[in-house]
């Protein structure tokens, strides 16, 4: 009886500290901290994360200029970005650079996805609430880009992300028909397109002010789509454990 209370109380505890750290960490990617923590002088459209981020108040100035170092992207590869779509994109940037609250959704970057040799983890199928997808999508439709996802496949000689050759500069509508055909093609489907509203509380959200609503949603998918694989893991560990502690007695 002494065994298996102490195997209960093992499991609690590695069970509960798995839990909080899928809610609270940080990728293992190019400019992520280790850990989140205070920021508080995170820039401008990143500013929202500051009471706990994953970015550094450099990294979130960076995310505001076009060609940063952050990653030498170029939003204007098909002429000038209007200023309406490109909020969208540094909006992207801060959420994905300073958000703690990736846990459900952080996967090892696979191998066929050469370049992205940068990072050793990537977010993938991360819930978007619908509003953000099509103000998104409706703020850049009269723009225009070569390339359905921008995560491969550009041309980088000149040191910059450009058209590969024979990509055609065509209105965003005709890449992206749909606001859901962006939000999950333009970064290998990093986000998933939902019909969920903010008022849910089971989308994560890229522009919020005030207290990150993030977190509880987090929390929901951690609680909800994540848990076969956690009693997985604590079923494996118990038998393990038992198997062990069985050769010791």
């Amino acid at each position: 009886e002494a065994m298996w209370g102490r195997l209960v109380v093992l499991l609690a505890l590695i069970g509960g500290t798995l839990s909080l750290d899928k809610l609270n960490m940080c990728m293992d990617a190019k400019h992520h901290k280790t850990q989140p923590g205070i920021e508080g002088q995170l820039y401008l459209q990143c500013s929202p994360w500051k009471d706990n981020a994953c970015c550094t108040a450099n990294t979130s100035a960076e995310a505001h200029d076009d060609n940063s170092y952050l990653y030498n992207f170029n939003w204007n590869h098909c002429g000038i970005m209007s200023a309406k779509c490109k909020k969208h994109f540094v909006q992207d940037t801060c959420f994905y650079e300073c958000s703690p609250h990736l846990g459900p959704w952080i996967q090892p970057v696979s191998l066929e996805m050469v370049d992205q040799s940068w990072r050793k983890e990537r977010i993938l199928d991360v819930p978007l609430c619908k509003e953000d997808c099509h103000t998104w999508w409706d703020d850049c439709k009269d723009d225009l880009t070569c390339k359905t996802d921008w995560h491969r496949g550009w041309d980088w000689k000149s040191g910059i992300n450009q058209c590969p050759q024979n990509a055609h500069c065509k209105k965003w509508t005709e890449v992206y028909p749909t606001a859901k055909s962006m939000c999950e093609q333009i970064w290998s489907k990093s986000y998933l397109y939902t019909e969920l509203t903010k008022e849910s509380g089971k989308c994560m959200q890229l522009w919020f002010t005030g207290t990150n609503p993030n977190k509880k949603v987090a929390e929901h998918y951690l609680n909800k789509g994540c848990g076969t694989h956690h009693n997985l893991f604590l079923v494996t560990f118990l038998l393990l454990s038992v198997t062990s502690l069985n050769g010791l007695f």
